[in-house]
C-alpha cells in the first residue's frame, strides 16, 4: 500500500548572478552627451536619437558618419558642437558617452561624468564604463537587449540574429497596439480578471496573425470575445500540459507559452526540473508528486486542489511527464474539472517513446519489422499487474510495444508474455531517464530482460521497449562520449 503525502510547494529559486542588470532608459526629450565625432560614436548618437533623446556632440573632429547622422537623425535631434567637451557640458545631462583612443582622455571623461553625477559609457573601453550598449533586436515598443558583459560581443551577435529570425517584423505592430489599446481597454468596464482575458486572446492573435495589421476592428472583436464568456471571465482554467521526457527542449512551443502565463503549476515528480525554468518566475510552482510504488499525493486529494484553484480565478497548469493522454490519468482530472463547470485544456507533449526512441536513433515503426505501435501499462489502480492485458495482442511479432511503468511487474509480465506466444529471443530495452543527461540503457532479450534490468538497478522513470526494430540497436558510440560522462549504456 503506496502511503499517502500531501502537495508540496516548492520555492521559488533565488534569482542567479546577473554580470548586468538589463534596464531600459526612457530617454525621450532628455539631454545626452557624446564626446566624440568618429564612426563609432556616430553609430551611439543614431542609437540615442533613435530612443528620442537630445543629443549634443561635442568634438573638433567630426566624421563624414557623424555628419550625415546629424543631418538624418532618426528620431532626436543630433546638434554637433565643433569643440573639446569640458566638464559644464556634462552637468544634468542624462547620460555621457565617449569615443576615445586614449586611456587618460577616456578616464578624464569618466571621472567628469561620475562627479556630475552621470552615468557614463566609454566606447570598446569596458574599464571606464557604467553601464554597456547590448546587442538589440528592434520591435519597437518590443525591444530585446543581449549582453555578454563584454566577453563576447561576436556571440551576442549571433544570438540577436538568431532571435530576429525567430521574431515576426509584424510583433512591432502589436506591441504598438497593445500600447495603443491599453487605456481603451480599461475604459471598457471590464473587470480585472476580463482585462487579464483580453490581453490573454490579444496575445494568442498575435502570435498566431503576428503580419496581420491590427485594426479597431480587432479591439471590438476581443473585447465582444471577453463579454461573451459573461461570469465564466471570472473562473480561472485549467491546462494539462505534456512536459515530455525530460529534455526541456522537447517541449511544444504552446507548452513553453502556457507555463509562461500559467499562476500555479501543479508538476508531478517524473517532470525534469529543467523543464519549470521555462515557467513565469512568479508562478507557484507545487509538487504533487505520484511515483510508482512511494509516498504519493492521493487523485482525489490533487483533482479538489485543481478545481479549488481554478475556482479562485487562477490559470492552473497540470503538468504531466511525457504526454498527459498517455498513462496520466488525464481522464479522472478532465471529469473533475467539467463536473466542477471549470474550463479545461490540454497541450500534448512528447511522449516517453517517442523521446526514447529518438534518443537510441531507432524507428518505433518500419515497413519491414514493425506494422503497429502499442502502448501498454504494467501497472493497474492496485500496483499490481492489470489482469485484462491481451497476451495474444501483445505477442505479435510485427508490433513495437513500449511498457509504462514496468520495473516491479516485469518478470510476471514477461513469463505471461512468453506463454502467451512471444519469442522470447526477441529484442528488448529498457531505458531509464530517456533524454535526459543521465540516460541509461539495458539491452537484452525479453527472456533476460528482467534479470538485466534488476542487476542494473536502474533509478526512474523507466520505459521498457520491444520489438524487432532494436534488433540492431547495440550501444552507439555516442552514448559513451565525454562530452555525456553522465550517460551510461549496460
Amino acid at each position: 500500500m503506496n502511503a499517502s503525502r500531501k502537495p508540496l510547494e516548492m520555492e521559488t529559486p533565488r534569482l542567479g548572478t546577473l554580470a548586468r542588470l538589463p534596464v531600459f532608459f526612457s530617454l525621450r526629450g532628455k539631454r545626452v552627451v557624446i564626446a566624440g565625432g568618429s564612426a563609432a560614436a556616430a553609430w551611439k548618437a543614431e542609437l540615442l536619437s533613435a530612443a528620442d533623446a537630445r543629443v549634443e556632440v561635442f568634438s573638433d573632429v567630426v566624421s563624414a558618419e557623424m555628419q550625415q547622422t546629424a543631418e538624418a537623425s532618426p528620431g532626436g535631434e543630433i546638434i554637433i558642437r565643433r569643440r573639446v567637451w569640458i566638464d559644464s557640458d556634462l552637468h544634468e545631462a542624462a547620460m555621457a558617452v565617449g569615443a576615445f583612443d586614449a586611456d587618460e582622455e577616456a578616464g578624464a571623461f569618466a571621472r567628469s561624468a561620475r562627479a556630475a553625477g552621470v552615468p557614463v559609457n566609454v566606447v570598446d573601453k569596458p574599464a571606464f564604463c557604467d553601464f554597456s550598449f547590448g546587442a538589440i533586436v528592434n520591435r519597437s515598443p518590443l525591444v530585446i537587449g543581449i549582453s555578454t558583459d563584454g566577453a563576447a560581443p561576436v556571440f551576442a551577435q549571433a544570438i540577436r540574429a538568431k532571435l530576429e529570425g525567430l521574431l515576426p517584423k509584424g510583433f512591432a505592430a502589436w506591441a504598438s497596439a497593445a500600447a495603443r489599446w491599453r487605456t481603451a481597454v480599461k475604459d471598457t468596464g471590464l473587470p480585472f480578471a476580463g482585462r487579464r482575458k483580453f490581453w490573454q486572446h490579444f496575445t494568442a492573435h498575435a502570435m498566431t496573425h503576428p503580419e496581420a495589421e491590427p485594426t479597431e476592428s480587432d479591439f471590438d472583436r476581443l473585447v465582444a470575445e471577453v463579454r461573451g464568456l459573461g461570469s465564466t471571465v471570472e473562473c480561472g482554467s485549467v491546462t494539462l500540459v505534456g512536459a515530455g521526457p525530460g529534455d526541456p527542449e522537447l517541449l511544444t512551443l504552446r507548452a513553453v507559452r502556457t507555463l509562461q502565463s500559467a499562476d500555479i503549476i501543479l508538476f508531478d515528480d517524473l517532470v525534469s526540473r529543467d523543464v519549470l525554468d521555462f515557467a513565469r518566475r512568479e508562478a507557484r510552482k507545487m509538487l504533487v508528486g505520484k511515483t510508482g510504488h512511494g509516498p504519493s499525493c492521493k487523485q482525489e486529494d490533487i483533482n479538489a486542489l485543481m478545481v479549488s484553484l481554478a475556482k479562485q480565478g487562477k490559470r492552473v497548469v497540470r503538468l504531466k511527464g511525457g504526454d498527459p493522454l498517455i498513462f496520466a490519468r488525464a481522464g479522472e482530472e478532465i471529469a473533475a474539472c467539467k463536473a466542477a463547470n471549470i474550463a479545461v485544456d490540454i497541450v500534448p507533449g512528447i511522449t516517453a517513446a517517442q523521446g526514447a526512441a529518438s534518443s537510441l536513433g531507432v524507428p518505433l515503426t518500419d515497413r519491414n519489422a514493425a506494422r503497429r505501435l502499442q502502448f501498454v501499462t504494467a501497472h493497474a489502480k492496485d500496483g499490481n499487474l492489470p489482469d485484462d492485458i491481451d497476451w495474444r495482442v501483445l505477442a505479435d511479432p510485427a508490433a513495437t510495444t513500449a511498457i509504462y511503468m514496468p520495473v516491479k511487474t516485469l518478470a510476471a509480465l514477461v513469463d505471461k508474455a512468453i506463454a502467451g506466444g512471444m519469442d522470447a529471443r526477441l529484442p528488448a530495452i529498457a531505458i531509464a531517464r530517456a533524454t535526459r543527461p543521465d540516460q541509461a540503457v539495458v539491452r537484452a532479450s525479453v527472456r533476460d530482460l528482467p534479470r538485466a534490468l534488476a542487476d542494473a538497478g536502474l533509478a526512474g522513470p523507466v520505459l521498457v521497449m520491444l520489438g524487432r526494430v532494436f534488433a540492431d540497436s547495440g550501444a552507439r558510440p555516442e552514448e559513451r562520449t565525454s562530452a555525456e560522462p553522465r550517460r551510461r549504456t549496460i
